[in-house]
């Protein structure tokens, strides 16, 4: 039986699963962070996820989700990742600005509608920044691609996908044209950022933005 949540505690539940996936454990100050709220404020929500055996807390350690909790956090990124794809592919939403309004939009959405809305969008696959949909089984098929700092000097690669949906983050990453899809060439290393050219302009992005980008291999010419 699904476990009826606020729409804030969902989102919870939602950005530990982002969390656990980078880092194999969500600290609280992340989730702050993550949340804009201040890390006193997060220990009730926690603790109510807790009691309903959504999630494990050890104190200095941090929180993961437990198998209950990972079902539901899939079922609300599905919702989340589908009410991108209604944003930009049928109301014509720009790809970088889709993220907050998806957040609001994700609660509203019941399995039927959802149903509904995924035949309407043709079953896609991704979302608009490049990341797997989940199934309605809670499936998650992730496409063949690496972190971009992996990426060897003078490389070409493909972006695969964004994993910050942000709209300052995909905002400052659309103005140099970084989009799931376009291809990136690395320039020169630095130790705390990299220089990448992309179509045709050099750009630099720190460490910090260069870890939000994962990347495919570019397909060889002919």
């Amino acid at each position: 039986m699904r476990v009826e949540l606020s729409s804030e505690a969902e989102e919870y539940v939602e950005t530990i699963y982002r969390l656990q996936k980078r880092s194999g454990v969500a600290k609280t100050s992340e989730l702050a962070k993550e949340l804009n709220v201040v890390p006193g404020s997060i220990t009730n929500t926690i603790e109510h996820l807790e009691r309903h055996g959504l999630v494990r807390h050890e104190p200095y350690r941090g929180v993961r989700l437990t198998a209950e909790g990972e079902k539901l956090a899939l079922d609300v990124l599905r919702r989340h990742r589908l009410a991108e794809r209604l944003l930009t592919d049928v109301l014509k939403a720009d790809w970088s600005e889709v993220h907050e309004s998806a957040c609001k939009l994700e609660h509203a959405l019941s399995k039927d509608v959802v149903q509904l809305l995924e035949r309407k969008l043709g079953n896609p696959r991704f979302c608009p920044h490049g990341n797997p949909i989940p199934t309605e089984n809670g499936k998650i098929e992730e496409e063949a691609c690496r972190p971009l700092a992996e990426t060897a000097l003078n490389e070409t690669v493909i972006v695969a996908k964004i994993t910050d949906g942000k709209r300052q983050t995909l905002a400052k990453f659309a103005s140099i044209g970084i989009k799931p899809g376009a291809p990136i060439h690395i320039v020169k290393r630095k130790p705390t950022s990299m220089v990448l050219c992309i179509a045709g302009k050099e750009n630099s992005l720190s460490n910090e933005d260069i870890a939000r980008i994962w990347v495919r291999k570019a397909k060889a010419k002919r």
